[in-house]
């Protein structure tokens, strides 16, 4: 596995984390001064990151995020697919796509994220 397939995989776990080892998963995925951009979210550090992630999961309980498509990198730069995925009936309400910049011992620098397909809103 590549380095950038390593960070990909070590950044869906930490979505993917429960409560109780979602800190470990996103120190193990992130530096500590590590960041994460996306449309609704601009946080720094663990402690910002592991808070986003925690909002995901309250809003989309029973959900999980799962890669699509190849994983491509160059440099210290990789980037990805993915989708936001009901375990109970496989519907992808959510699906985006994000570039990682990747620090020299291959966790994720920076993320920014971007929103491919959202829910509709009443």
């Amino acid at each position: 596995m590549s380095v950038y397939e390593n960070a990909v995989t070590r950044y869906l776990a930490a979505w993917n984390a429960d409560a109780e080892t979602r800190a470990a998963a996103v120190a193990a995925a992130w530096t500590e001064d590590g960041s994460y951009t996306d449309p609704l979210a601009d946080v720094a550090g663990h402690e910002g990151i592991t808070a986003v992630i925690a909002g995901a999961h309250e809003q989309f309980p029973g959900f999980e995020f799962r890669p699509t498509g190849a994983v491509d990198g160059h440099h210290n730069t990789v980037r990805f697919a993915w989708e936001l995925v009901s375990t109970a009936d496989g519907s992808a309400p959510v699906s985006g796509s994000d570039v990682a910049v990747l620090a020299e011992d291959g966790r994720i620098r920076s993320v920014l994220g971007f929103l491919d397909r959202v829910p509709a809103t009443a």
